[in-house]
């Protein structure tokens, strides 16, 4: 395992477990695609302007337009449409529904030709009912647009990641910075498109919040992911879904004042046991095709 792989995992476990109540505070004074489209614009322009101090290499035109696919698929339908969920949703509530991430993946892996072993189709069945547990709660039953856009970003960001691993991207940063300067112009454009209005004044919550996710959010939790799906397995590189979670949850009851649902208990119990039986399945097939 290289070393960078330990870190990484560790950001993403932790970071982006408490990006969800920063993109609520966020929300108080930012409409929700145009505040996606600033953090990945600023981020990018950021990670730009170290690529040029550093005199990185330009990708090929080819590598450019690669980057198109993971920028909208994960950061425009993936972190787009979470923003807008997260108007009406709590953030920890969202982060559990997140969680059901690999269920999507094994759908996609499906769809592209991989059959199902049989602790997949478990999981799968065991994580359906998590999902659906949690939509049985109340926010999720006042809020029709809240759960499409939430399921929709799900469905997205797990089939992004799993194009991502089909193409020719450039190396390290020069991907994460592309992606984000795409993404943030395409969620930018569809904000003018909704005719999103600009914010008359700004919180200083909203401020901090904001700076929080450029730099956490999107410079370094993005770009520690983009580095586990280019150098690990899907597994382990969207094994932060088993931890965001209880984050998310924890500092959203703590700095946000968000009230834990009794049905979200139930559905995190339900979808890391969906998510335990596709690790032990996955741990058990590959010792079997080593001894093999």
């Amino acid at each position: 395992m290289p070393p960078l792989v330990p870190c990484c995992l560790l950001i993403t476990y932790v970071v982006w477990g408490t990006t969800y109540l920063a993109i609520r505070f966020t929300l108080e004074s930012f409409p929700p695609l145009l505040m996606t489209a600033s953090r990945f614009l600023c981020a990018g322009l950021l990670l730009t302007a170290w690529l040029a101090w550093r005199r990185t290499p330009m990708p090929t035109w080819r590598q450019l337009r690669n980057c198109v696919v993971p920028a909208v698929f994960l950061l425009v339908g993936g972190m787009g449409l979470t923003a807008v969920a997260e108007q009406t949703i709590s953030s920890g509530a969202t982060t559990v529904m997140i969680g059901s991430m690999p269920i999507f993946g094994l759908f996609w892996s499906a769809c592209f030709g991989t059959r199902p072993r049989w602790y997949e189709g478990l999981a799968i069945a065991i994580g359906s009912v998590g999902i659906l547990v949690l939509t049985a709660g109340a926010e999720f039953r006042v809020s029709t647009t809240g759960v499409v856009a939430l399921l929709l970003a799900v469905a997205s960001w797990s089939f992004g990641s799993q194009l991502a691993r089909r193409l020719e991207l450039p190396d390290g940063a020069a991907a994460f910075a592309a992606e984000m300067l795409i993404g943030g112009v395409s969620l930018m454009a569809l904000s003018a498109v909704w005719q999103e209005p600009w914010p008359a004044t700004v919180s200083a919550q909203a401020w901090w919040a904001w700076g929080y996710l450029v730099v956490m959010g999107s410079l370094v939790a993005f770009s520690a992911y983009m580095y586990l799906v280019g150098n690990v397995s899907q597994t382990l590189a969207t094994s932060y879904v088993y931890v965001n979670p209880p984050v998310a949850l924890a500092v959203g009851a703590w700095l946000g004042g968000e009230r834990i649902a009794p049905q979200t208990l139930g559905a995190i119990a339900l979808i890391l046991a969906a998510l335990a039986v596709l690790s032990i399945g996955s741990l058990r097939a590959a010792r079997a095709e080593a001894v093999a």
